[in-house]
């Protein structure tokens, strides 16, 4: 069933056409993620979709009866009311309706004491609670609890006032009042910043579950992966639509990119090769050949010459150089900590931490948000001391600092001032240049820094730090901001470059793609792994089963007997442990067929969903439409295909719950 569709959507601002005759639907159940570079339109697109701006031409149809959530980027999330506060508003009615209960409870109560009939309210009271108890009301306080401890929103955290909270703070609570909503229709922009690694991965979980339609805008790749079925692109004015998750759309863009330019080449080819031959048979001077000449023009004339395929858009261009080498041992740290007054008292963020930087190493920082990951980036940059440890830096050591807030650049110089102020032995032209290989060009140069763009302060950091020549890159956050474009570019260019980087980065697609081993910075010090963010999350669930069944086994124990347990968890009889592999073995059978069924399920959705729209569009056809009887035969196969896609949905839904 299409909930949503648009119809030629055109938007403009001033001369600049940002939507250009868009066209798309989206179904019930879809999960759409819209991407495209900074400036292609798609925030203006979801606020048209969602009422908060006009189009200037086109079609707007959302189901009528459908709720309608957004996520906003630039929200601005506000209130004085505090973070529980915030989220029992978000269940406004489940709440009412408690209240109600109640009171219709000790109504009750009071006329069952003096005698008086309680039989209309009884009934009252059954159907209210029956309702209650359907819409999730008997759970909805353990709800708010579990969504807000999965948004990084402690105990501490709720009573707190919302107008309090940090700017990321604020987004993420948005978005939990967003989800405990659960709106028919959901619109999120840019939904996974201000998450750090668990709490994304808890979003995509939810998200998979979500009964609703999602519509969203994003530059996490592998996050698109997680959660989407269908890419829209916007590109230049242009629109496209593709099956299938981030990376089958961005093989199926490459495919048809290269299809288009195939096609192309061949007829120019064959409109060359013709020419040619008309060429030739002219120059024979005879009527004879003169005759073919003229019956080859008219077959050349017949050619239909496609218009050559739009060209890539214009690529930022990065190349990191170090002006020299540095020793074998860049940086070196032991019992690195770091704490700060709060509240009156000290806060300790970490101390532990032991860190040995090897020449050529790409490392990836990761943790909680708050632990302090940028904090011990700017100790290792000399910003800041350190309550205690060592800190050394080797031979020929020069540092390049990314700051993830741009705080280095002064939001008063025009772009162009900002670059001369650092780099002032270079010409204007030179410098010019070097802005236009990061996307700024023509007149943007002499715009101010304070009105720049999230994305375009990032470029310009980007490029002040690709000058530097520096061995060793301290990267805070460095893709935040930056499209998908942007990112591959960026990323290309750590991959080559031959210098030193810690990163700090959440960016699990980026994560995969960049470091030699990832350490994560816990409250007592780093822990290493030595691989990507697949083997990563491997070795973390991996130790959470680990944990979880000792923790199983402890609470079994008898009080006092906590050693034992773990004695007996680390040397368990042999017949358990063939137990175990037994039923590990019948699990992953199981799973083996669970999965197996899965696929097939999936391959039978897509297969109706293409005869049901076969079936509409040949119903919309002129000799179709004259003629009743076959129209009627094709609307009850239409049924027919409609409800066995009902029951193929309910199977699918089944394996993905088992």
């Amino acid at each position: 069933m299409i909930v949503l569709s648009v119809k030629n959507l055109t938007k403009t601002y001033g001369a600049n056409t940002v939507l250009h005759e868009v066209n798309f639907h989206v179904n019930r159940g879809d999960r759409v993620g819209i991407v495209g570079a900074n400036g292609a339109g798609k925030t203006t697109l979801l606020n048209i979709l969602t009422g908060l701006s006009s189009p200037d031409a086109g079609e707007l149809f959302i189901a009528p009866s459908l709720t309608v959530g957004y996520l906003r980027q630039d929200g601005n999330f506000n209130s004085e009311r505090t973070v529980y506060e915030e989220m029992l508003e978000a269940l406004g009615d489940l709440v009412e309706m408690e209240r109600e209960l109640e009171a219709l409870a000790g109504e009750i109560a009071r006329r069952s004491e003096s005698g008086e009939s309680t039989r209309g309210l009884l009934s009252r009271h059954d159907r209210l609670a029956e309702d209650f108890k359907s819409r999730g009301g008997y759970g909805y306080r353990s709800e708010i609890s579990g969504v807000l401890s999965s948004m990084a929103f402690p105990e501490s955290k709720r009573s707190q006032k919302v107008s309090l909270l940090s700017g990321g703070e604020r987004t993420r609570l948005a978005m939990a009042a967003l989800l405990l909503r659960k709106p028919d229709l959901l619109f999120l922009d840019e939904p996974t910043n201000h998450l750090d690694i668990e709490t994304l991965g808890w979003l995509e979980r939810y998200l998979g579950n979500y009964g609703g339609t999602i519509v969203l805008v994003s530059h996490d790749r592998y996050f698109l992966d997680k959660t989407v079925n269908r890419i829209f692109e916007l590109e230049g004015q242009g629109f496209a639509a593709y099956d299938g998750n981030y990376t089958a759309f961005a093989e199926k863009k490459r495919l048809r990119r290269q299809a288009e330019l195939s096609a192309w080449e061949k007829t120019r080819h064959e409109i060359e090769r013709q020419e040619e031959i008309v060429r030739r048979l002219r120059g024979h001077g005879t009527e004879k050949l003169a005759k073919r000449a003229r019956s080859r023009e008219k077959r050349l004339a017949r050619i239909d010459a496609p218009e050559r395929p739009a060209s890539e858009p214009s690529r930022m261009r990065m190349r990191f150089r170090q002006r020299y080498r540095s020793g074998r041992d860049v940086l070196s740290a032991e019992g690195l900590s770091k704490g700060f007054p709060h509240e009156g008292a000290r806060r300790e963020l970490f101390a532990g931490v032991d860190l040995d930087m090897k020449r050529g190493e790409h490392i990836c920082m990761v943790g909680a948000n708050g632990i302090g990951k940028s904090t011990l980036l700017k100790l290792l940059n000399g910003e800041l001391a350190p309550d205690g440890g060592l800190l050394q830096t080797g031979h020929n050591v020069m540092i390049g600092y990314y700051d993830q807030e741009q705080e280095l650049l002064d939001d008063d110089r025009s772009v162009l001032d900002e670059m001369t102020s650092s780099y002032g032995l270079y010409s204007e032209t030179e410098l010019r240049g070097m802005l236009g290989s990061f996307l700024f060009t023509g007149d943007t140069v002499f715009r101010k820094v304070g009105v720049l763009s999230g994305g375009e302060r990032a470029r310009l950091s980007l490029l002040k730090l690709m000058l530097s020549g520096a061995n060793l890159l301290l990267l805070d956050e460095p893709t935040n901001h930056l499209d998908i474009s942007s990112k591959e570019v960026f990323e290309e260019a750590l991959r080559e470059f031959p210098g030193t980087a810690l990163i700090v980065s959440h960016d699990r697609y980026f994560l995969n793609r960049i470091p030699s081993r990832i350490v994560e910075l816990t409250r007592d010090g780093l822990v290493n792994y030595l691989g990507g963010y697949d083997y990563y999350a491997e070795k973390k669930e991996a130790e959470g089963a680990g944990k979880r069944r000792l923790a199983a086994l402890s609470k079994s124990a008898e009080p006092g007997r906590a050693a034992d347990a773990r004695e007996t968890a680390g040397g368990a009889d042999l017949s358990d442990a063939a137990a175990r592999r037994r039923r590990n073995k019948e699990a992953s059978a199981a799973e083996k067929r669970r999965l197996r069924a899965l696929s097939l399920a999936e391959e039978r959705i897509a297969s109706l969903e293409g005869e049901v729209r076969a079936f509409e569009a040949r119903m919309c056809e002129t000799a179709i439409l004259a003629d009743h009887v076959l129209l009627r035969e094709y609307g009850e196969r239409l049924k027919e295909a409609k409800d066995e896609l009902a029951a193929a949905y309910d199977r699918w839904m089944e394996l993905q719950d088992a």
